[in-house]
């Protein structure tokens, strides 16, 4: 486990110096000069060449990816070529409202998708089975942003229980911070729910026709008792990898839902420094972005790892 868990640990670390260069040289192809889009069009040859200089624009790409680069691990992004705000703070404070909204997205799509997906493959020959999967086959094809939408008509247009956006920072008022993340938190989650729901209902479906949960029902124990013993350990082992990837699908799927419900997470930020132009600013958002899924993939494959004994 050790050997395997360095592997992975190497594997992680390349896989980010290689993503560090790839956004890097995404956004140098972009077209446009930030010292000419901060100065505007009016703006004399001198005055740019001196905003260069002081952004390091002017410097080769390797010593301005290396400059970047090297301040990444100890959370240097470098400085707004906008507002001249230190880039890396802001990305933590967005981060951390991205964060809770993904995990509470991921949280209801877990509490709808186990029990959902696990009646639907036990009961699938009956019609309440097969009802639950027609509907989660039709959560699938619904958005995220219009789950939301529906999501303020019902509860904030029409029964007015709840509010339609906004964020209030758990700090000033964790009633008011939690009626406020509840529709985002429904809107990733009923979605995510659906998807998980399908692959829950397949993996059940494989382990209840498998000889020794047949044995366990043989020695007297009930179907759900020898599912519940048995057979959803091995039926988690592929619904932790799909896990992984929808976890990945929620943190974009955020980028929407936060301009939806108007919450200041890394979404948000990501929007604004592209209608902005500010470059570097989007540079660091991404590369965040980019790096959170290496992570969530690596933390699957050792948890794959944990729960299939036969690759140990």
């Amino acid at each position: 486990m050790s050997l395997y868990l360095l592997k992975r640990v190497a594997v992680l670390l390349a896989s980010t110096a290689v993503a560090a260069v790839a956004v890097f040289a995404f956004m140098a192809l972009l077209p446009g000069d930030p010292a000419e889009i901060a100065l505007g069009v009016n703006a004399t040859p001198e005055a740019v060449a001196e905003l260069r200089r002081q952004f390091g624009t002017d410097r080769p790409p390797a010593a301005q990816f290396l400059d970047w680069a090297g301040g990444l691990p100890g959370g240097d992004f470098g400085v707004s070529y906008v507002t001249g705000a230190p880039i890396g703070p802001q990305i933590a404070e967005r981060l951390n409202v991205t964060a809770v909204l993904v995990l509470g997205g991921m949280v209801i799509a877990l509490l709808i998708a186990v029990p959902a997906g696990t009646f639907a493959a036990v009961h699938h020959r009956n019609p309440l089975g097969a009802a639950i999967s027609a509907a989660s086959q039709l959560g699938i094809a619904i958005p995220a942003f219009l789950a939301g939408i529906l999501l303020v008509f019902v509860f904030a247009v029409r029964a007015q229980v709840l509010p339609s956006g906004g964020y209030v920072p758990f700090a000033e008022s964790p009633g008011e911070w939690l009626r406020g993340l509840v529709l985002p938190w429904l809107s990733l989650g009923l979605v995510q729910g659906a998807v998980l729901t399908r692959y829950v209902r397949s993996a059940v479906l494989d382990v209840m026709r498998e000889d020794y949960l047949r044995t366990a029902r043989a020695k007297g124990r009930g179907a759900m008792g020898a599912l519940w013993r048995h057979g959803l350990r091995n039926a988690a082992v592929p619904v932790v990898t799909v896990l992984g990837l929808q976890l990945a699908t929620l943190l974009i799927g955020a980028v929407v839902v936060e301009r939806v419900f108007v919450i200041p997470g890394l979404g948000d930020l990501l929007l604004n420094g592209v209608a902005g132009r500010d470059l570097l600013l989007v540079q660091g958002v991404v590369m965040v972005l980019v790096l959170a899924v290496l992570l969530i993939n690596f933390v699957v494959d050792v948890t794959y790892h944990l729960l299939d004994p036969r690759l140990r």
